[in-house]
């Protein structure tokens, strides 16, 4: 089927074995989704954040001579293990620079034979991979498309002379295409000197690139480089990057703003002073602690890696106020560092307890260990306005609830689907964790167990494929509203919910007219002895726009068929590409809740 089943069920570290033994069995030929798994990328799947370095020319005070910014950078004292430590204080375990970057001067901060931008002498890019690879930290180069800033400052900052007499024709530097081809000279001498590079950040694509196949080259001739591409989801790439969304309610819940469905490598990089520009401008801002931990827990509780910038000055040296925050939060993302390392985010596709809103404005996500997916993790960044905090267990029953820092025992009953923690208080101003242990999933049919249909359906994502434990499979409704999904049970059985993962592929609230969320509005549930008469509803209402599992309960009735029909979406006729859409990873029915697996 041309791609790698994720398969629900298996213990999580058996996963990227199960994908991988299928993507051996790929057929030539569709190269835009072969490598959504690969080994290269195991760095950055078990990975939880990064380290953006813009650090070039332009820092200030800005050089317009490139000598003088590598002596300056030297006498400055700069030094590789800076920016190492720096990076672990963080628990950051990649680097990405950006020197050879358009705002920055377009500098590269290795010796090049090739003419057309400063090059410094001193190899520091040798140096930062040699210094991070000691401590098991990877660098990743940033390599920019756009020569749009050639001139910034009043200063031309690129050599087209000098190129075109190195290469016996004119090649002007300061067109794409002719900058697109500056930058490909670079990208294998760059592969050339550096074999243990994590590989490149591209800043998106230039089609001087794209007709010369680069990205098919890099593979071919590094393949343990990775590359990733900023704001642009191109499916020939490892991972996407999403550059600095803001607008989400509240400010910290990053995930909110991205489209991309799991397990596709996604990452989202943004500001720590959130105020200021990407790279040093001479100013100290603060750093929003509150804000910046939010964002770092809550990509993790989505599997997004976490790519947080810093403005190195000339001698590499973070400003004052930076170096505090990455001292603070080494000692505090120690304290909580098991449920953030080695764990996936909870309520997708790794399964896991509810993430998103809870009771009285609770909000935070979960996550769920990659070794042990019997072990959970609650992250409460927005602590509820009660002792009480409520959220939907997903049929997990759980034996043992503990405070992370502490590890006291926290009492906890469970009902209704629902798992409830009480006299709760002294919450962290900034993620209270809570260790859940769990005894496995309960009460909830095996997909073997029921057909599935549907009223309408895409082209290749029929009704089977939102219950057959793959989450590379989905349903499409075809843009058809309404839309019905049904399932039969084969006889008649106790179904008291139904579960679903949708596909997380668009934002969950309106980010503007055109980029809107394809979740389910409005439904209705109803249930059938025979499968023609149905009756009135059971259960009708509106889902949240959310991410993560939805689940709508039901009267307590035993049937053999179940209909769930979907009356709305919530993306308006303004976003054209997902009005009417309707994607489903997968559905699941509930014969009954899970219970307490030992006493509260």
């Amino acid at each position: 089927m041309g791609r790698i089943a994720v398969v629900t069920g298996l213990p999580l570290r058996l996963l990227a074995v199960v994908a991988l033994l299928l993507g051996a069995l790929l057929l030539p030929g569709t190269p835009a989704r072969a490598d959504l798994q690969n080994p290269r990328q195991d760095f950055l799947r078990g990975s939880t954040s990064g380290l953006f370095l813009h650090w070039g020319e332009r820092t200030a005070p800005a050089h317009t001579d490139c000598a003088q910014w590598e002596s300056d950078v030297t006498n400055g004292g700069w030094t590789p293990q800076y920016w190492v430590d720096e990076a672990r204080k963080l628990h950051a375990q990649y680097l990405v620079l950006a020197t050879f970057h358009s705002r920055l001067g377009y500098a590269r901060p290795w010796p090049s034979a090739i003419p057309g931008s400063c090059s410094t002498h001193r190899d520091f890019v040798g140096e930062l991979i040699a210094a991070a690879s000691a401590k098991n930290v990877k660098v990743i180069l940033y390599m920019t498309d756009d020569p749009q800033w050639h001139d910034q400052g009043g200063h031309e900052w690129l050599d087209s002379g000098a190129y075109s007499s190195s290469k016996g024709r004119t090649v002007d530097l300061t067109t794409r295409d002719g900058f697109g081809e500056f930058s490909y000279d670079n990208f294998f001498e760059v592969m050339r000197r550096y074999p243990t590079l994590g590989g490149f950040w591209i800043d998106n694509d230039n089609a001087y690139w794209e007709s010369h196949d680069l990205y098919a080259q890099i593979y071919q001739q590094r393949p343990d480089y990775t590359i990733s591409n900023n704001n642009e989801d191109t499916p020939a790439l490892d991972m996407i990057s999403n550059e600095q969304k803001t607008g989400m309610s509240p400010a910290y819940d990053y995930p909110q703003a991205l489209y991309t469905a799991g397990p596709r490598l996604t990452e989202a990089d943004f500001k720590l002073p959130s105020t200021g520009a990407w790279w040093y401008d001479g100013s100290n801002p603060s750093v929003d602690r509150a804000l910046t931990l939010g964002r770092l827990v809550t990509n993790a509780g989505s599997s997004v890696k976490a790519l947080m910038a810093e403005t190195a000055q000339v001698n590499g040296r973070f400003p004052s106020n930076q170096e505090a925050f990455n001292t603070f939060a080494d000692g505090y993302l120690q304290a909580i560092r098991e449920s953030l390392r080695g764990t996936e985010g909870g309520g997708y596709l790794y399964g896991g307890l509810q993430p998103g809103a809870w009771n009285d404005g609770a909000r935070g996500v979960t996550t769920v260990s990659t070794s042990d997916p019997d072990r959970q993790y609650l992250h409460v960044v927005t602590p509820p306005s009660t002792t009480t905090l409520r959220l939907r267990d997903n049929g997990y029953r759980v034996a043992a609830v503990t405070d992370l820092r502490t590890g006291a025992p926290v009492s906890f009953s469970q009902s209704g689907g629902s798992l409830t923690l009480r006299g709760l208080g002294g919450w962290d101003p900034y993620d209270t964790v809570f260790k859940v242990t769990t005894s496995g999933r309960t009460g909830i049919y095996p997909a073997s167990s029921y057909t599935m249909s549907a009223s309408a359906a895409a082209s290749g994502h029929g009704a089977p494929a939102a219950a057959d434990g793959s989450y590379l499979t989905y349903w499409d409704s075809a843009r058809t509203l309404p839309v019905r999904l049904d399932f039969d049970l084969k006889s008649s059985k106790p179904v008291r919910y139904l579960g679903i993962n949708q596909r997380e592929d668009s934002v969950s609230y309106a980010r503007s007219a055109t980029e809107q969320s394809a979740r389910i509005k409005g439904y209705k549930v109803y249930v059938s002895n025979d499968g023609a008469s149905w009756g009135s509803p059971v259960k009708s209402g509106t889902l949240p726009s959310a991410r993560g599992f939805a689940t709508i309960d039901l009267p307590a009735v035993t049937t053999r068929h179940v209909r769930l029909e979907v009356t709305s979406t919530y993306a308006a006729p303004t976003d054209t590409a997902r009005y009417k859409r309707l994607r489903i990873d997968e559905t699941w029915l509930g014969s009954n809740y899970a219970t307490s697996a030992a006493g509260s």
